[in-house]
């Protein structure tokens, strides 16, 4: 089994300070299987390359502790020579600090991203080439799969990337393509999988399926994991379904879950849009009057929390009778952080109370999916006036309407994100207030449509 990992960022030999292995000698690794080799097949300022070879001892295999599933008993398989789980454990031996982030050398070149090529053979994909891009492509790289047979792949991907984040990448994705692993799998994998998923794995649009591979199938791990990844999909005592959200409560008085609805139909309609995708659809509750309104052709729920969709199935009738048709709703599992281009080719996006609920630092990556990747014609986000907040009685000075909220803008923090980020992408955009306005404080929700991309 073989992987390579190249740089053109110059000069080139630098990668050598990233993998500490020099260049011109041949590095070996004792492993518990067999060995590692890394060594390098080009080595020159403009570019560099180095490939690690795992030579895996198949009668070994069989003395060892492995799984009793049948493959590992067996002397004749595929395990010796495809690309599994064996090649991750190499990564984390022969290039533990390489995978760790760190260079001694180089401090700010481990830091840095540079551009990065990988090539990966045999590998299973288990899932065929549908999978294998579902997996990388929303990580940012640039995927092409040569077919070996079978379900047998050679994968090569391109990037602009921290060195520590393509190994990880692969550690975690590879067994996950196998769907398989060579060694029992306990709660110490819960720890590796959250270790090398830091960062990334909690905002995958695959995240559900990434985490039972890796941890083959065992339910409880997968549970425990996903809790971790996402502590606020956590199941509650009482029944998300009954128990009004904080936020829901405190505005309650105003009905403004319902002028807020209310006003951005009414914007989705005026913009002419026929297709249309509810960015953090939550529990369905847009969903549920758009599926009303004969002009919506195709509609689209898009969210990170998995029991939140399973509330809006059921809040929709989707799949049930006399609910909408598949071809007309359909709801997505995903990351608004990564590009997903299950939704694009949409009229219009919404994003209602979304974004407060996202940390500062991500919402240059929402802004690329949504306004630099899709490009819908209509953009609709809302997002609550904290200058407002002064006026409900039992909301404290300073906190915010909801505990999940990262923050809360004023009127003039709001407008300078909406018309940055419209000069940035080719939109135009316009303010309207919802709710009772306040001649000093404004209105309790503030909402801007963006309009005019050019395709």
């Amino acid at each position: 089994m073989y992987l390579s990992v190249a740089t053109t960022q110059r000069p080139a030999t630098d990668l050598g300070f990233l993998l500490h292995k020099q260049p011109g000698r041949l590095h070996e690794t004792e492993l518990p299987f067999g060995k590692a080799f890394v060594f390098y097949l080009e080595a020159s300022d403009e570019r560099c390359e180095a490939a690690l070879v795992l030579d895996v001892d198949p009668v070994g295999l069989v003395r060892g502790k492995g799984r009793s599933d049948g493959l590992l008993d067996q002397y004749v398989n595929d395990r010796p020579y495809a690309v599994s789980s064996f090649l991750s454990v190499a990564l984390s031996r022969a290039l533990r600090t390489a995978m760790a982030g760190t260079s001694r050398e180089r401090p700010e070149l481990a830091e840095a991203e540079i551009p990065l090529e990988a090539v990966v053979t045999p590998l299973p994909a288990r899932g065929g080439e549908r999978l294998v891009r579902e997996l990388f492509e929303p990580l940012g790289w640039t995927v092409v799969i040569e077919p070996l047979g079978s379900h047998y792949i050679t994968l090569k991907l391109a990037g602009v990337a921290r060195l520590q984040a393509l190994l990880n990448h692969l550690y975690v994705l590879i067994p996950v393509l196998d769907d398989d692993k060579h060694y029992w799998v306990g709660e110490d994998e819960v720890e590796k999988l959250l270790k090398r998923g830091q960062g990334w794995l909690e905002g995958h649009p695959a995240k559900e399926l990434i985490v039972r591979r890796y941890l083959i199938h065992r339910r409880g791990l997968a549970r425990q994991a996903l809790e971790r990844l996402a502590p606020e999909t956590r199941e509650e005592d009482a029944d998300p379904e009954t128990r009004p959200a904080p936020e829901e409560a405190l505005e309650a008085p105003l009905r403004l879950n319902d002028e807020r609805l209310a006003a951005v139909v009414e914007a989705l309609r005026a913009s002419g849009a026929k297709s249309i995708a509810d960015l953090g659809c939550g529990e369905g509750k847009l969903l549920q009057r758009l599926v009303r309104e004969r002009w919506a052709e195709r509609l689209i729920g898009v969210d990170a929390a998995a029991r939140s969709l399973e509330i809006a199935a059921r809040r929709l009738r989707l799949h049930q009778a006399g609910g909408p048709a598949e071809e007309r709703l359909k709801l997505l599992h995903g990351s608004l952080g990564y590009r997903d281009t299950r939704w694009e080719g949409v009229d219009a996006a919404a994003l209602v109370e979304v974004i407060e609920h996202l940390e500062p630092d991500r919402l240059p990556a929402l802004e690329k999916v949504v306004f630099g990747a899709a490009r819908p014609s209509t953009v609709i986000v809302t997002t609550p006036n904290a200058e407002y907040n002064a006026l409900f009685p039992n909301l404290a000075v300073g906190a915010f309407r909801h505990p999940d909220h990262r923050f809360e803008w004023t009127r003039s923090d709001f407008h300078a994100w909406a018309e940055r980020v419209a000069a940035t992408w080719g939109y135009g955009v316009e303010f309207s207030d919802i709710g009772a306005v306040d001649e000093a404080l404004g209105a309790p929700t503030q909402m801007a449509v963006f309009t005019g991309a050019a395709q």
